[in-house]
């Protein structure tokens, strides 16, 4: 065993450990690792390069902008709620309208938009007909990753092997190839939620006394829960050290981390991104802090978006299925015969599609940035270097 296959070993149980420890964003552990191959000459620049300007990548993050577009277009909110029956009605019955159709929408986008915008939603439905949220709001997020391995775009990983199979010079994927196997993986994965989601989820939270207290809150502040980015500039220090009513004037009042719950000694408590705080703020917040990317999610009641014409919502779900059907119909062998000079496939609709939301302002094309996961797209294309080094190295 020479030094280059030892000292591959040794970095990436490093990089398991630091992913494991989790004190870095995952795209800095794995460009650290990057970084070091490169110095002892396990990888060129070429080569630590090379998975940036992988087409599955660039995809994925084209993607991300044609799911925010799709949600602020308001199509989203519009089609669940009418899936929600109104009146009385039971647990199954409600799962069953709504759940296989969730699992349809996210085979064709990113997960995070779909449950960002379902799951306020659905909470204040379940309240209204008196069923429990709890019921809902795990098989909301599981059924979008079953949904996700049906087609070739429904999740990231799908498209990344895709670019690699492709610069391998084989055929990739088509649209649907992916859903011979999942397709029925996600049936079986939906079943399993009619069937024992009822009986194992719980009929209610323990945090209902928060809203009894509403009414006695300071200043005549009310209840916002906040899902913090990466952006957001208290990660990994505890409310004590960092001053979130002088930062943000709102009291925090509870802390949600790891599948715990902190209503006490709240200074003590580390933060993490992706924790929830319930927080007491005024009307002022979610304007303010709605559109930053130091919060993921802000949710105080409401839609909290703002309203859109019928014609840009039309306009959205247009470009969506024009994005599906032209991928789909570009991998046919007649359209390639054709067209021998254009890869009529997933990446060149995409494109297509995100500068005609960009440029008609389905999303707001100044804030672009915002909207890409640059983190997840960091640890794609360092991915391949780490997978090029394991290779040089033997």
């Amino acid at each position: 065993m020479n030094f280059e296959i030892i000292f591959v070993l040794l970095a990436l149980v490093g990089m398991i450990t630091a992913l494991i420890w989790d004190g870095l964003r995952p795209g800095m552990v794995l460009l650290t690792v990057v970084v070091l191959f490169l110095c002892v000459g396990i990888l060129t620049p070429k080569e630590m390069l090379e998975g940036f300007s992988n087409r599955g990548m660039i995809t994925v993050g084209m993607l991300f902008l044609v799911s925010e577009g799709i949600r602020q277009s308001g199509a989203l909110g519009q089609l669940i709620k009418k899936l929600l029956p109104e009146g009385k009605t039971t647990v199954f019955k409600a799962q069953f309208r709504m759940l296989p159709p969730i699992a349809f929408i996210s085979a064709f986008l990113n997960n995070t938009p779909v449950v960002v915008i379902f799951a306020p939603i659905i909470k204040r439905w379940a309240e209204s007909v008196k069923l429990p949220a709890t019921k809902f709001l795990i098989p909301l997020s599981y059924v979008t990753i079953l949904g996700g391995i049906c087609t070739l775009i429904g999740t990231s990983t799908n498209l990344v092997v895709h670019g690699m199979i492709l610069e391998a010079g084989y055929e990739g994927f088509t649209m649907f190839e992916l859903g011979k196997v999942g397709i029925f993986i996600a049936l079986a994965g939906i079943i399993y939620l009619f069937i024992f989601s009822n009986k194992l989820l719980p009929d209610s939270r323990t945090d209902r006394y928060e809203e009894e207290e509403e009414d006695g809150n300071p200043g005549n502040l009310h209840r916002v829960e906040a899902v913090l980015g990466s952006r957001f500039p208290g990660i990994n220090k505890t409310l004590g050290e960092f001053n979130f009513t002088r930062h943000y004037g709102a009291i925090v009042k509870e802390v949600k981390s790891g599948g715990q719950r902190f209503t006490r000694d709240l200074d003590k408590v580390t933060l993490h991104e992706g924790d929830t705080l319930v927080l007491w703020a005024d009307d002022t917040f979610v304007p303010t802090w709605g559109e930053s990317s130091v919060f993921l999610l802000l949710a105080n009641g409401t839609d909290g978006t703002e309203p859109v014409s019928r014609t840009k919502r039309w306009l959205a779900l247009g470009l969506l299925i024009f994005m599906i059907v032209g991928a789909t119909v570009g991998e046919l062998p007649a359209v390639k015969e054709a067209f021998p000079e254009i890869r009529l496939d997933m990446f060149f609709f995409v494109c297509i599609t995100t500068i005609i939301m960009a440029w008609t302002k389905i999303f707001p094309p100044k804030k672009y940035t915002k909207y890409i996961s640059w983190d997840i797209l960091i640890t794609i294309a360092c991915a391949f270097a780490i997978s090029k080094a394991m290779e040089n190295s033997g």
